[in-house]
């Protein structure tokens, strides 16, 4: 039953959703100021470690195993018990433990994402816990009810790489998160100048290759629907980031570098959850969207008062939300929105979409609230002042 073929594009598109990890690490790591290159670097490259042990010993069971009450999946497949290389409930044509890899790279990237929220004042104690913590009680759960038989899925809400389930889910959690650590020693008193931006364009650059994997792979079969998402990709992208500079060079009068690679990600935040259902001209009309309402989502930022270090809400909240709702006006391939006569599911988007924003605030609340009040969240000022290079791992990321 397994098709070679699919087998081989799902173990490509499972690499490139790898490289995606590192590459937010460098995204990330342009961005902080030099003492705290490393330290943010270093949080993408920990989830990599944190959420693949997670996944083998209970994650991927609770997120994809058999479905308890629409809310999480069992444990009969703790320990990867009966995921092996015959195909798996979830595709016929590929082995389930290839599945099951492509699914690991996505629980990584996400928890990797809320990490710009906090840059530069979380304990590198308080990131672990906090990582193993939100990937369990979080994302799991969220996982499951969109894509592994939970009752988001059944309700009809159509998420195709991660729009819910990935991008306002940890955007929500930046949130929270911004809002528990407080803003940083200096905000607005003095300037935080991105200490390499060169890096970051390397970092948005593999972003942008690995979201191919991302996008065309969750179509899992090398066929038509994935050649769709991998072109809707290239096309939102492309729009979001002349979107951004475009409304930049309006309000500040100069397009920047860093627009464009912000722009960029905002427009592939927000085809992720339309990729494989909307046709390419409904995908120029989400990355112009996108890249519009993320620009002045981060300028906003400064006016509600929240230190959101890298402009994770901004980018991937808005974005991810766009992105979910506009599926639900767009969509025209495997499910009709609005515009293709079922306002139905505009409602059904708008449902998993407040769900899981109101779930996600919430548990991150909680679990920032504990750790607050047992190990402690952030840095001491001395330590933020030295740098998290220093402080936290006797390095730097530059020796002058």
């Amino acid at each position: 039953m397994i098709n070679s073929g699919d087998t081989a594009w799902m173990l490509v598109a499972t690499a490139l959703v790898m490289v995606m990890t590192p590459g937010l690490g460098l995204f990330y790591g342009g961005m902080v100021r030099s003492k705290n290159v490393l330290g943010t670097m270093m949080q993408s490259f920990m989830c990599l470690g944190i959420v693949s042990v997670m996944w083998v010993v209970y994650g991927y069971s609770l997120a994809f195993g058999p479905d308890i009450g629409g809310f999480i999946g069992s444990l009969a497949w703790a320990g990867f018990n009966g995921v092996g290389m015959d195909p798996g409930p979830y595709s016929a044509k590929i082995p389930h433990i290839l599945f099951s890899s492509f699914q690991l790279m996505f629980a990584i990237i996400t928890p990797a994402l809320i990490t710009g929220a906090f840059a530069e004042r979380m304990k590198f104690s308080a990131f672990i816990l906090f990582t193993l913590l939100w990937s369990t009680m979080v994302y799991l759960p969220v996982c499951h009810w969109v894509w592994g038989g939970g009752w988001l899925g059944k309700l009809g809400a159509l998420d195709f790489a991660g729009g819910t389930v990935i991008h306002i889910n940890s955007g929500v959690a930046a949130l929270a998160a911004a809002l528990f650590m407080g803003k940083r020693k200096g905000y607005r008193q003095e300037p935080f100048y991105p200490n390499n931006l060169t890096m970051t364009m390397l970092g948005a650059a593999l972003l942008w290759f690995g979201w191919f994997g991302f996008n065309a792979g969750s179509a899992l079969a090398a066929n038509g629907v994935a050649s769709l998402a991998f072109f809707t990709t290239q096309i939102a992208t492309a729009t979001a980031a002349m979107s951004w500079i475009l409304f930049e060079k309006i309000v500040r009068g100069r397009p920047t570098s860093l627009g464009f690679a912000s722009g960029a990600v905002a427009g592939l935040v927000a085809i992720t959850p339309a990729a494989g259902f909307v046709t390419p001209l409904p995908a120029v009309v989400i990355g112009f969207v996108a890249g519009m309402i993320c620009y002045f989502a981060i300028l906003a930022k400064g006016k509600l008062g929240y230190d959101d270090s890298l402009d994770v809400v901004g980018v991937h909240g808005v974005g991810g939300l766009w992105g979910a709702l506009a599926t639900g006006l767009f969509a025209s391939i495997g499910g009709a929105g609005l515009f293709y006569g079922n306002p139905r599911q505009l409602m059904v988007q708008l449902v998993a979409s407040l769900t899981t924003i109101a779930f996600s605030f919430i548990m991150t609340s909680i679990i920032l609230v504990a750790l607050k009040k047992t190990i402690g969240l952030r840095a001491d000022e001395e330590e933020e002042m030295q740098g998290l290079d220093l402080s936290m791992h006797g390095e730097t990321g530059y020796y002058l």
